[in-house]
Order: C-alpha cells, then sequence, then structure tokens
C-alpha cells in the first residue's frame, strides 16, 4: 500500500528516553506558491525553502501571538530575503536579488550580511528582534549556532528544498535530560546526533514525517503530537497599507500622487494584492493622523 505524503504540516514530537525535544515541517502546495512567485535561480529557490521552513519549525515550541520571521539583508547579489510563519499558521517568504550569485550561496561570504529573526506582533505594538551572527555557509547551521547562544541549549537542525517540497527537521537537547526511571543518559545527545547524520536531503524531502520519525528514533520512545495545519497566506490589509502611507507624511504622500495621476498603487510583492488610493482617500487617512490635508481636494 502507497503511503500518501501529508503535506503543509507541523509535526511536533518527543523523544522521551533520550531527553529531546523536536519539530517536523513538510512544506507543498504553500512552498510552491511562495516559490512560483518569481523565477528564482535554482541554490536561491533552495535557500528560500529552506528559510520557509526554519520559519515554521521556529514556532514550534514557543507560544506565538503574531508573527515569526527570518530575514537576511547582505550588500551582495543576495539583498533581501524573507520568510515568515504566523501564529495562524500562515506563511510567506521572498528573496530580491541581482545576477550573478555567488556560487556556492555561502551565508557566510555575503558582504555586509545581517540576518534577524522577528517575533511579535505588529497590531499590538509588542515586537522582540535577536540578530543572528552568521558564522557558518548554509542556514541550518547559522540558526544551530543562534540556538547554542541564544538558549544556551544545544540544536540540529536539518532543512532541504527543491521546487516541489520544502522540509525541514529540528532537534533541541532538554534541559534535565533523564532517561527511563530519572536516571542522567549522559549519551543521550550524542546518540540522537549520530542518528540524525543518517539522514540526507533526498530522504527528508521524499519521506512521510511519521516514517521518518520511525525510521531515525524507533528505540528512543517518540511521542508524536497533533499535528499542526500550515497554508500560504499573506498577512498584508488595507489598514497596514494605510499605517505605512502616513508614515511617509503629507509631503510624499502628495509627491506620490502627483507622478501618479491623482492615485497611488501599492502591490503586495508577497501575494498580490493590490491597493489603490485617490486623492479623497489620501486626505481621510492623512486627516485621520492629524496631517494636513492633501492639495488639489476639497475641503
Amino acid at each position: 500500500m502507497e503511503t500518501v505524503l501529508v503535506e503543509d504540516v507541523l509535526h511536533r514530537f518527543l523523544l522521551e528516553r533520550a531527553g529531546v525535544r523536536g519539530a517536523l515541517v513538510r512544506l507543498g502546495p504553500a512552498w510552491r506558491e511562495v516559490a512560483g512567485r518569481a523565477d528564482y535561480p535554482a541554490p536561491l529557490r533552495e535557500l528560500l525553502g529552506e528559510a520557509l521552513a526554519a520559519s515554521a519549525l521556529l514556532t514550534a515550541n514557543i507560544k506565538l501571538d503574531g508573527e515569526l520571521s527570518v530575514q537576511l539583508k547582505s550588500a551582495g547579489a543576495l539583498r533581501v530575503l524573507f520568510a515568515e510563519c504566523t501564529d495562524q499558521g500562515r506563511l510567506r517568504g521572498l528573496a530580491r536579488w541581482e545576477a550573478p550569485l555567488p556560487q556556492p550561496l555561502s551565508l557566510d561570504a555575503l558582504p555586509q550580511a545581517v540576518m534577524a529573526i522577528t517575533i511579535g506582533n505588529v497590531e499590538r505594538g509588542r515586537r522582540y528582534q535577536g540578530l543572528v551572527e552568521l558564522r557558518a555557509a548554509d542556514l541550518a547551521g547559522v540558526l544551530e549556532n543562534y540556538f547554542a547562544q541564544s538558549e544556551q541549549l544545544p540544536a540540529r537542525l536539518v532543512l532541504a528544498a527543491d521546487g516541489e517540497h520544502a522540509v525541514g527537521l529540528m532537534l533541541q537537547k532538554l534541559p534535565d535530560e533523564g532517561g527511563h526511571g530519572g536516571a542522567k543518559d549522559e549519551d543521550a545527545w550524542t546518540r540522537i546526533l549520530h542518528l540524525t547524520a543518517t539522514l540526507g536531503a533526498e530522504e527528508l524531502l521524499a519521506t512521510a514525517p511519521e516514517q521518518l520519525l520511525y525510521r531515525l528514533y524507533h528505540e528512543e520512545s517518540v511521542r508524536l503530537f497533533e499535528p499542526r495545519p500550515l497554508t500560504f497566506g499573506c498577512s498584508c490589509s488595507r489598514e497596514r497599507v494605510v499605517a505605512m502611507l502616513r508614515s511617509l507624511g503629507r509631503d510624499e504622500v502628495e509627491a506620490t500622487l502627483d507622478a501618479q495621476d491623482g492615485r497611488i498603487e501599492v502591490n503586495c510583492e508577497f501575494c498580490a494584492q493590490r491597493y489603490e488610493f485617490d486623492r479623497v482617500d489620501a486626505e481621510h487617512l492623512l486627516r485621520d493622523a492629524g496631517g494636513a490635508s492633501v492639495s488639489g481636494t476639497t475641503q
């Protein structure tokens, strides 16, 4: 009987014998929706897929209210990389680049590169941002270093993506590692790392989550929790665009209206949703923000 691969889902699990918690995310349609928004070169497409899977993985063991994003900026050919997962399981992402991209696309070789992990709720004005040092060539290594510094707990990540799927596995050693009967298992984390090292990208992309966890950790008493569904979705809204226009100020809004025949059009890069504003709309949004009226409108 052929196994059906369930996609766009996040699995949380516990390796009870080893005292290790984990998460496994498998993206199909949601990833293809993101990947299809631009003609990404293969190395960049793979990196963006890994970042999208990682953004979902990083939500697995935190109480999230809002969004978690992974964002990279550099002065090199890879200008911007952005991936986000919300508390509702909605995913979005994009990348901007200039050809030619370096081969290989090593994160620790990008000039003036900065990576940040941001957690928060824009509407409620709560946000935490942590900067990530790019001291590894690949995203998995970069994030492992981040966990070692920010949580002082070892973590292991395995990420893979192609044109069809983006998959990620994350393992974290629990603070009070213990085995059966409360006896401490000194070799547990090393044992788990050895088992995980047998996993290659091809197997990660091709294997159903339940089968993969059984193949790797069947002797470690795997407890699998209720899966969490994921989907492509965008957090853009007219209200957010209005807030952006207000932040520009009256002079900039007027200049844009004058340059575009009395209309402002904003297109979301993530989902292609279009928002339009005329002079009357602009006057209302500036008046509500306490700004002066837009010239050329009737008071």
